[in-house]
């Protein structure tokens, strides 16, 4: 929340507007005072990293009756104020919805009762409203991400990791209970992202008999040699009769049937708690910048709106046609039509949902069939990789194929590292950071010859590439050299997984979102240090070769003064006054500077330059250090996003081979020689796509490994701003205006 408020403060002020602060929610409206106080820039410098809301949040009762918002009408007519930015779930947003439209009346009352003059109520005659959705459980329809799930679920997985290694060495099971009275979001992604054993959601409350068939497989995964057992509960887990299902309850089930030592973990507030990860900093700073122009355009026909996430675009819906969505899906669970409550909770979830239960328990394929598919890493290791090998190893042997796995990428493919896996071999894979399986950055055409012998001898109709721009280089050459070596006609997809983020056929790559944290982290860390001296601006150097993603990302998400990238040209002038913005800071009460720099951003402006020109040039007004992030971008746990983002890639992508396998079986052989047999798998927007990477040719920049076109370019526009930045508003692109459907879109990237 203290992202969407830092947004909202400074984008008001950029437009030349006033900001207030409201303290306490409606409540603050009520008493005014005090609770009202204007807001300046620096009033919500420093806060980005904080949990929680710096002007507080409360409950107000008394804003639901007449009088209450009677009161809020004439605290805010006193203070000017017309424009009305509200922060919360769907009660606090169907209030301000109804405060604006009873607006008119309550100034007319106001004039009525002597408290204002019937100038003031025609000068404030119109009360404009939009809404941001702050909630952990992501249960607001409308939206792709609300505030704070993201962060809720680090917690949630940070608990489930530290759990993991207790319950692996005294052969525990835990139940494991999460937020989510009436969704269950946060219980089903974090099942997935974690590989639970059995999983409780209200929306799909489990058949009757359910005792049995869990206690079944639980006992079944123990005497298959696993050491532990997690189960996931939603707090409002029901069963097929609406009677609540509890951790308790559960606990005892299985001491009882099975004689497990199994313990309890009730999450709580927990969840709601810590520093906001990476995604929901930025995408609050997204949501607070289009919800000032939103009010900025707003007319007296404008209905109330809400900023939501759709794809990597803000977009406005209207407020109460999400709201209405976000009471069907109530309903329905009221009624018991449990089906249809799924499907209004949007596609993503519903999608989560059947790769959950695809991916939890080993079912025998229905028949084998004659396929093969080899999976190997290539490039640098990425976090995340681990969970789409698991995944697409998994799905491959429920769709009946012959499952192998390659150790060191195409140099292990071209000297015969290969071995075949089953179901069990991935086990505890999702939370591993790196590559189990070893990656290498060898590309095809230094050991062609040895790669098309290892393909026919074991008979393998169809790759699965997961790494970064060597594994879609590495794939093209393959593709090329079909002509030359028949072997080569099979099917191959690349899923990609790089820290750079700078595969083309993709918004995103695997590994991309660990990389953008762990920076961010190194970030709060750096400025946690300079906030005990005097005067100190930092330059971070991050990894990302020539592509500028990660430094940008990782400087909106820590409120850097700047972010120098090879695609955004500079020189020496706007290093100049990027120096002097900063001594103009330093002036001010916040006296450190933040300054990230891309590896390859310039050939001659390096980290060393820049730290004796900031060095040079602030002397006498701050000082300057420098620190270089290195490979820690590489590693750690992968994050929530990736866990599930690799999970849903790998199945996509086998589902995807098992149809072209299919499509060109011909003649008891596999013979895939068209273009679209060798595609890469990309979130693009809204769409999970393949596309083929003979197409990607001609949008690839090949010299500095990275597309011709990037989305997130657009992001540095925001960057800017928020670091107080003079840039033209014309540069800014509005967010689309749109209607909910009764079945609203959700795309991958809400995971």
């Amino acid at each position: 929340m203290n992202g969407a408020v830092r947004a909202v403060t400074r984008m008001g002020i950029y437009v030349g507007a006033k900001v207030f602060h409201v303290y306490e929610g409606y409540e603050g409206l009520l008493e005014g005072g005090d609770c009202i106080q204007q807001a300046s820039w620096l009033s919500v410098s420093n806060i980005i990293q904080l949990g929680g809301t710096i002007i507080g949040s409360a409950r107000c009762k008394a804003f639901m009756t007449h009088e209450g918002r009677l009161s809020a009408a004439f605290n805010l007519v006193r203070h000017g104020i017309t424009n009305l930015c509200v922060i919360g779930g769907d009660g606090s947003l169907t209030g301000a919805n109804l405060f604006r439209k009873e607006w008119g009346g309550l100034l007319a009352e106001l004039v009525k009762e002597e408290k204002i003059t019937e100038d003031i109520a025609a000068k404030y005659s119109h009360l404009n409203i939009v809404g941001m959705v702050g909630s952990i459980d992501n249960d607001f329809c409308g939206t792709d991400m609300t505030i704070g799930t993201d962060s809720a679920l680090h917690r949630i997985m940070e608990v489930i990791d530290a759990i993991t290694t207790t319950a692996q060495s005294h052969q525990r099971t835990f139940v494991l209970e999460v937020m989510g009275r009436h969704c269950g979001y946060l219980a089903l992604v974090s099942a997935l992202a974690s590989g639970a054993d059995w999983l409780f959601i209200p929306e799909c409350p489990p058949e009757e008999g359910w005792e049995d068939i869990m206690c079944t497989r639980l006992g079944e995964s123990r005497s298959r040699g696993s050491r532990l057992n997690i189960i996931i509960i939603a707090e409002g887990a029901i069963d097929r009769n609406g009677e609540p299902i509890t951790s308790t309850y559960v606990k005892e089930l299985v001491v009882q049937r099975l004689g497990f030592d199994t313990r309890v973990t009730v999450l709580g507030h927990v969840q709601r708690g810590g520093t906001p990860s990476a995604f929901d900093r930025i995408l609050s700073s997204k949501m607070g910048m289009e919800a000032v122009i939103a009010l900025m355009e707003a007319t007296p026909e404008t209905p109330a709106c809400v900023v939501s996430l759709s794809g990597n675009q803000s977009v406005r819906l209207p407020l109460m046609e999400c709201v209405q969505v976000t009471k069907d899906v109530q309903k329905a669970m009221e009624e018991r039509k449990f089906e249809e409550a799924i499907q209004l909770r949007g596609r993503s979830f519903e999608n989560n949902w059947n790769i959950y239960k695809l991916l939890a328990h080993q079912k025998p394929p229905e028949e084998k069939s004659n396929f093969s598919i080899a999976i190997l890493n290539v490039g640098a290791p990425a976090a995340g990789m681990n969970a789409a090998v698991r995944s697409a190893v998994r799905i491959g042997i429920s769709e009946g194929h012959k499952i192998y796995t390659v150790n060191d990428g195409f140099e292990g493919l071209s000297k015969g590292q290969i071995t075949e896996v089953g179901w069990h071999d991935v086990a505890g894979w999702l939370g591993r950071g790196g590559s189990m399986l070893g990656t290498k950055r060898t590309i095809p055409k230094k050991c062609m010859q040895d790669i098309v012998e290892n393909i026919r001898s074991y008979n393998i109709h169809a790759l699965l590439v997961i790494g970064g721009f060597e594994a879609y280089e590495g794939v093209l050459q393959l593709v090329e050299a079909r002509e030359q070596y028949e072997e080569l006609c099979i099917v191959m997809c690349v899923i990609p997984a790089t820290i750079s983020n700078n595969v083309p056929g993709t918004d995103y790559s695997i590994g991309s979102d660990t990389a953008v944290n762990a920076a961010m982290e190194s970030c709060d860390r750096i400025k946690q240090s300079a906030s005990g001296t005097k005067r100190r601006v930092f330059i971070v150097e991050t990894m990302g070769g020539y592509c500028g993603y990660l430094a940008t990302v990782a400087g909106i998400a820590v409120g850097a003064d700047a972010a120098y990238i090879y695609e955004d040209k500079f020189n020496i002038h706007d290093l100049r006054s990027n120096v002097e913005h900063l001594t103009e800071k330093m002036k001010t009460d916040i006296q450190r500077g933040l300054v990230l720099r891309n590896e390859k951003c310039h050939d001659h402006y390096t980290t060393e330059f820049l730290h004796n020109l900031y060095s040079a040039e602030g002397k006498g007004v701050f000082d300057c250090r420098t620190n270089v992030l290195g490979h820690l971008q590489q590693g750690g746990a992968p994050t929530p996003f990736d866990r599930n983002y690799g999970t849903k890639l790998g199945v996509k992508a086998v589902l995807w081979i098992s149809e072209k396998l299919r499509e060109s079986y011909r003649r008891g052989r596999v013979f895939a020689n068209s273009p679209d047999a060798a595609c890469v798998i990309g979130l693009k927007k809204k769409v999970v796509a393949f596309t083929s990477v003979c197409e990607l040719k001609k949008v690839t920049d090949f010299e500095h490994r990275m597309p011709k076109e990037q989305w997130w370019l657009k992001l540095r526009l925001m960057l800017k701003m928020l670091a107080n930045y003079q840039i033209s508003l014309t540069e800014y692109v509005s967010g689309k205006i749109e209607h909910v459907t009764r079945r609203t879109l959700s795309i991958e990237k809400g995971f």
